[in-house]
């Protein structure tokens, strides 16, 4: 959102312009309201005193600020607000009054011990949508178990352990799922809410557990390895494979994969996944090897020759022979489907990158961040403000332009303690 002055209306940009969303969350869950602003929502972001201790957690810092905060509340408004005080609430209320949504993203109830209950909020606007999004959800004996983001992995089955020299088992290296899809979830149910709102006058409130969205996500391992359950007669493995054995979904399944595997390249390592009889006819043609096809053609489809050590030595002497950029120019040449495999570090540096994900300058966005993934085809993308520095950074503005309220106002509630 794009200010030009201190009582500056956020620039009216993108899909979700004209909505607005009220945010009451501590770390991670702020990122429901980041895909909201990325889209072109009006996020008021409601912080306590001293502000959200997101801006000192995780690493990098940057500048005296985490990363984590950079990105999580980039294009937010943020307005300082001490609910434990009349003031505040009212104050609270009243922005809720005029907003879309509300997203609460503490543990379950925190709110309500202020006062600030689903049914107050319904009598100030009967059309408010509003998101709990919480570790472990409201419900469930794991409902005020503490946690941080791994926790929902580890328990969806996603994080599975290393081990260490010592074999003792160790935090794997693995990308996050439930501390970024929960929110995704959340953005969802919200447009969601919105529409059924305005179509028909009444609000929604519903939740997302973390936990939840990782296990979710983990869709394929957990409702795979349930259908072995059943008799062997009713559920098999792949007969593409050529026995339909019935391999754990998930757990080291590609291990002996041979046409579906990582191979060396001549300076990196690239994906082959010639699992189709088609895409493998392509590439032994194209490095003038048909006889590898011929030796084995295998099923029409899901094919992955598991187990042929022979082949997959002689595949890793012709995948050393060109580099990787060589072998994605193959691909596309020759119709079979190959990847880079690009560490986080090398990723920026790769031209599908550069293309679609360029990222926005530190100068614009307080540290390089990448935009949303969602792409405009006939619009621009919303430019989005910095994450605040300073907790309460918007506090004045919000309240002039949304509440109408006057120097006056502003500094009786300052006095009262309502803004911290």
């Amino acid at each position: 959102m794009a200010m030009t002055g201190d009582d500056a209306q956020p620039a009216a940009s993108g899909p979700l312009a004209g909505v607005r969303i009220l945010e009451c969350s501590l770390l991670g869950p702020n990122a429901v309201g980041m895909q909201l602003a990325d889209l072109g929502a009006e996020v008021v972001k409601i912080e306590p005193p001293g502000g959200d201790y997101v801006r000192r957690m995780a690493f990098p810092i940057i500048d005296g600020i985490s990363l984590l905060h950079w990105h999580l509340n980039r294009g937010k408004e943020s307005v300082v607000l001490d609910l434990r005080q009349p003031e505040g609430v009212e104050i609270f209320l009243d922005l809720a009054r005029v907003s879309d949504a509300l997203v609460v993203g503490m543990r379950p109830g925190a709110l309500d011990r202020r006062g600030i209950t689903w049914e107050r909020l319904q009598e100030v606007n009967p059309r408010i949508v509003m998101c709990t999004i919480s570790g472990y959800g409201m419900t469930g004996p794991y409902r005020d178990l503490p946690s941080h983001g791994i926790a929902y992995d580890a328990w969806a089955g996603v994080a599975r352990p290393a081990r260490n020299d010592e074999g003792m088992p160790t935090i794997p290296s693995y990308t996050a799922i439930g501390i970024n899809a929960g929110p995704l979830y959340g953005a969802l149910g919200i447009v969601a809410g919105i529409v059924r709102a305005r179509a028909t006058g009444k609000g929604v409130r519903f939740e997302v557990a973390q936990s939840d969205a990782a296990a979710s996500f983990n869709w394929n391992g957990i409702e795979g390895n349930k259908a072995y359950e059943r008799p062997e007669d009713e559920v098999t493995g792949n007969d593409g494979d050529g026995r339909g054995e019935r391999r754990p979904v998930g757990d080291d399944s590609m291990t002996e994969s041979v046409r579906y595997q990582m191979y060396d390249s001549a300076d990196g390592v690239v994906l082959f996944m010639a699992s189709e009889r088609e895409f493998w006819r392509n590439f032994c043609e194209g490095v003038g090897r048909l006889d590898l096809f011929e030796r084995r053609p295998g099923a029409k489809f899901a094919d992955h020759a598991r187990g042929d050590r022979e082949l997959r030595r002689e595949l890793a002497t012709i995948f050393r022979t060109r580099t990787t950029v060589e072998w994605i120019a193959f691909g596309r040449r020759v119709n079979t489907p190959l990847s880079p495999v690009n560490s986080a570090v090398a990723l920026p540096e790769d031209p599908q990158f550069e293309d679609r994900l360029a990222m926005r300058p530190w100068g614009e966005a307080g540290t390089e961040l990448m935009p949303s993934p969602i792409r405009f085809i006939d619009d621009p993308q919303p430019v989005l403000t910095k994450a605040a520095v300073e907790p309460g950074r918007d506090t004045d503005a919000v309240l002039r332009r949304v509440l109408g309220c006057n120097d006056a106002r502003i500094a009786a509630l300052r006095a009262a303690g309502a803004l911290g």
